[in-house]
């Protein structure tokens, strides 16, 4: 495989896990994030075809990124591994925490997609990876911004699947919690971490490459009748109660 393949939030956790396997399957994968020492060290890490520093919030940011990406050959995947936990009760919330939840993590994946139409179409076709979490099927307290926006997430999926097919497959990843960055502020306090993962079938918190060995088979022409879907990368814990 020789294709390209731009990964959004490609500075580490998911992203860079994501950018690794698809390097390994033969992809040339082009990193887009915010970060800038972090996105180099990233790229030269999971040996990158090249990055750009870019805000999924910023539609000219989006394009930009979208272009230095596909480089006129056009774009055969991408990846939206982009998210927030922002964990308030309901009191708490403000019409800001709604809107930036909803900004980035499901306003900006349709951008994201909407930008890359053009570069899916001269690479003939292709394949795009967006995320959810658990808490978009399992009810969770002080979870209802991130919820909210990542329930967005799969709405968009199913509508995409169906208007883009049957050039560009569409699908989700819905992970539980990750031991990733994004999720410090819980895994950073051991009891709480470890109360977390024995709710789960498979008593542990997640990992990047927990989630981004799927995404590169998503993205991967052995996916080719897999669309429409969100699947659960969460360790049975939207299914499955292994404690009264």
């Amino acid at each position: 495989m020789s294709g390209r393949v731009l990964v959004w939030g490609g500075s580490g956790g998911v992203g860079a896990a994501t950018a690794r396997a698809l390097t390994a399957r033969g992809y040339r994968v082009h990193l887009a994030a915010r970060d800038e020492a972090r996105l180099a060290e990233t790229a030269r890490a999971v040996d990158a075809a090249g990055y750009t520093v870019a805000d999924a919030t910023d539609p000219r940011a989006i394009a930009r990124a979208t272009e230095a990406a596909s480089a006129g050959e056009g774009l055969s995947g991408l990846v939206y591994a982009v998210g927030s936990i922002n964990l308030k009760p309901l009191a708490r919330l403000t019409e800001e925490d709604f809107l930036a939840d909803y900004r980035l993590n499901a306003l900006g994946a349709a951008q994201a997609v909407q930008a890359a139409l053009k570069p899916f179409r001269q690479a003939n076709g292709a394949s795009v990876v967006l995320f959810s979490t658990v808490a978009a099927k399992q009810g969770f307290s002080a979870h209802a911004s991130v919820a909210m926006a990542k329930g967005a997430v799969q709405g968009l999926t199913l509508a995409l699947a169906a208007e883009l097919a049957p050039k560009v497959r569409v699908n989700c990843l819905a992970p539980s919690l990750l031991e990733t960055d994004l999720a410090k502020g819980i895994t950073g306090n051991a009891a709480m971490a470890q109360a977390i993962a024995g709710m789960h079938a498979i008593p542990r918190l997640g990992t990047g490459q927990d989630v981004g060995g799927l995404a590169a088979f998503l993205i991967s022409p052995e996916a080719a009748w897999i669309t429409g879907q969100t699947i659960a990368v969460d360790g049975g814990r939207s299914t499955l109660r292994v404690k009264g």
